[in-house]
């Protein structure tokens, strides 16, 4: 394992990486289809279902730092923010018998839908 250091910034579900003394990314991330796990006290890692042989570890500077990172990649898939959408959408259609989606045309796209389709 060769251990570099880097700057990191997370983007919706892209986290790039940066060289300490560099403006442009040197490469990301493409948060999907991962696994983000708490290695060490410190230290997390990334591994992707496709290449589980492949890690990318990274170490902060604090276990308050790195339980923050943790929780935001976990929270930065598309699968997760798809079913805070359909969750937060059947809520407030609950509340308002209105569905929040419908101004934005996309009210029945089936992509969207719990369960089966509307007919």
């Amino acid at each position: 394992a060769v251990l570099k250091k880097r700057l990191v910034k997370l983007v919706v579900n892209f986290l790039f990486y940066f060289r300490t003394d560099e403006a442009e990314p040197i490469g990301a991330l493409l948060l999907e289809h991962c696994r983000i796990t708490k290695e060490e006290e410190n230290v997390f890692s990334i591994s992707f279902i496709e290449e589980p042989e492949r890690k990318y570890c990274f170490e902060c500077a604090s276990e308050e730092q790195c339980q923050e990172w943790v929780e935001a990649l976990k929270r930065a898939s598309y699968e997760f923010l798809r079913r805070s959408l359909i969750f937060y959408r059947n809520e407030i259609q609950k509340m308002t018998g209105k569905d929040p989606l419908e101004q934005y045309g996309i009210s029945e796209e089936a992509r969207f839908q719990l369960g089966t389709p509307r007919q």
